[in-house]
């Protein structure tokens, strides 16, 4: 039952952070830190069940590493982003 309740723990905070990303959302910062907390539920999955089978947790440490470099990847374009236009509003740069 304990087990039960963690995955649903698990996909639960995976659909919210899905749910933040999808919204109208103006701010960078937002759908960035959104971001991170899909990574964080993702995290939580893999070591429970690379614990619940008794694996090497080396996968686990490479998942780390990626998704350290996605945040700084992420951060460097918020910083950049704001440097040249001012603020972190979505409406506030053309795509194009």
């Amino acid at each position: 039952m304990m087990i039960m309740n963690m995955w649903m723990i698990f996909i639960l905070m995976f659909f919210i952070g899905n749910l933040i990303f999808v919204s109208k959302n103006k701010h960078l910062l937002i759908v960035l830190l959104s971001l991170e907390f899909i990574v964080l539920s993702i995290f939580f999955f893999f070591l429970v069940f690379l614990m619940m089978i008794d694996f090497d947790m080396y996968m686990l440490m490479v998942f780390l590493v990626f998704s350290v470099c996605e945040g700084s990847l992420g951060l460097s374009i918020l910083v950049s982003m704001i440097r040249t236009h001012g603020n972190d509003y979505f409406q506030s740069f053309s795509l194009l």
